[in-house]
């Protein structure tokens, strides 16, 4: 049994709980057995397990606590690059958490994810300058136009009219999401497939050539940029600067993203080995 099996088990739509139906397997599992699987593995993977759950949107609990759990393990290796390590005691603990749930979006992002647009900033409009056309009629130009009338004389108002252009800002629908606020998360070359045409390869050859995505490394997603993680770094602390970032932070925030990986890895096998 792998962690993909047990989504099911979280919303089950009818009471008979197992992991293969009993008509056609022997060893099927009840729903106590699955039940105990998914509290030992939980017991022997936290971090790794909650990930996964968080990561599949089953539990906005387990989200914090592997977030939670991966800014004690960040806090505890921190110390091995200088620049945190010079962060203050009251500082380090939140620029560990911050990293932790920034990783832990990276981790989680798939090409059927979506993130804010960054056009409308999640607004779903923008401020966009558009020229109206004014027009006023002048105090004199009306009584000229009332005397005019009087005498029975035939007034055309535009002739006494002052046109002027006027700049104006006004909201508009952001056409990029279409007032959503949000955009998918899929790479714009694959389209989410991770795979996609090599023009080079194609024009040399004469026939379509298919590889892995070059602008999403056949992930499909575009990651997070590391930048918004150090921006919001920069809200805690001005210790760090873009350079110190570059050269030291960002490889271990890498290592956290990683991290997750690796534990949720760890919770597949125990949870085969549980089930075996």
């Amino acid at each position: 049994m792998n962690l993909e099996n047990t989504v099911k088990f979280h919303f089950a739509k009818s009471t008979m709980i197992s992991d293969s139906p009993r008509a056609t397997a022997s060893d099927a599992l009840t729903g106590t057995d699955i039940m105990a699987a998914m509290g030992m593995t939980q017991e022997r993977a936290a971090m790794g397990y909650s990930a996964f759950l968080g990561k599949m949107g089953i539990s906005h609990n387990d989200r914090e606590r592997a977030i939670a759990l991966l800014a004690e393990y960040a806090l505890s290796k921190c110390d091995k690059v200088a620049a945190l390590r010079k962060l203050g005691e009251g500082i380090k603990p939140l620029v560990m958490y911050q990293l932790a749930t920034f990783a832990f979006e990276d981790y989680s992002r798939s090409a059927a994810s979506v993130k804010q647009c960054d056009c409308c900033k999640g607004a779903g409009f923008i401020e966009a300058e558009v020229f109206t056309m004014k027009t006023s009629t002048p105090e004199y130009a009306r009584e000229i136009m009332k005397k005019s009338k009087e005498l029975g004389l035939k007034v055309i108002p535009s002739q006494f009219e002052n046109r002027r252009s006027v700049k104006e800002a006004i909201k508009v629908l952001c056409q990029k999401c279409q007032g959503k606020g949000i955009i998918s998360a899929a790479c714009n070359d694959c389209h989410g497939r991770g795979k996609a045409a090599d023009e080079k390869l194609t024009k040399e050859q004469g026939v379509p050539v298919i590889g892995s995505c070059k602008r999403c490394s056949g992930r499909g997603y575009e990651r997070i940029p590391s930048t918004e993680a150090y921006a919001a770094v920069c809200k805690i602390t001005d210790a760090i600067s873009l350079d110190t970032w570059k050269k030291s932070v960002k490889p271990f925030y890498d290592q956290l993203i990683t991290k997750f990986d690796i534990e949720e890895a760890w919770a597949e096998a125990q949870l085969k080995q549980i089930t075996r």
